[in-house]
């Protein structure tokens, strides 16, 4: 069993950071799906209903590690309430380095990979001088 992973964006973002995860890992070790609401999109109940599918889809027991594009926009408000018995960290602030690098340490618990995520997407912002 291991720490299923939900991407949670705006449309377009999601699916790109996965398939670019999966072009550069070649496979992923962990469960990883995507969810992906519209720009102009306001009813959040049909997006909840998927999410709640799918979180039971990903958990295979450890829980499940939610990647928000946006902190307080749509994607993210539409997991908020979701699942109050299921273990769920999310985690704002997507990018494919914290992808990549939840994706490096599948064995690690929710937690752990709560904070590589976080950890991982910080470390992947380089100014350049």
């Amino acid at each position: 069993m291991s720490v299923g992973v939900l991407l949670v964006s705006h449309l377009g973002i999601g699916s790109a950071l996965l398939d670019s995860a999966r072009r550069i890992l070649r496979v992923l070790p962990l469960k990883v799906q995507a969810l992906e609401l519209p720009w102009d999109h306001d009813c959040l109940d049909p997006c909840r209903r998927q999410a709640a599918a799918l979180l039971r889809e990903l958990d295979e027991g450890e829980g499940v590690l939610v990647l928000a594009d946006l902190y307080g926009a749509s994607p993210f408000n539409a997991v908020q309430s979701l699942e109050p018995g299921r273990a769920l960290v999310k985690v704002s602030g997507l990018n494919l380095p914290m992808l990549l690098r939840v994706c490096t340490y599948p064995e690690k618990s929710l937690n752990e990979l709560a904070d590589i995520a976080r950890d991982g997407g910080r470390a992947g912002v380089v100014r350049d001088a």
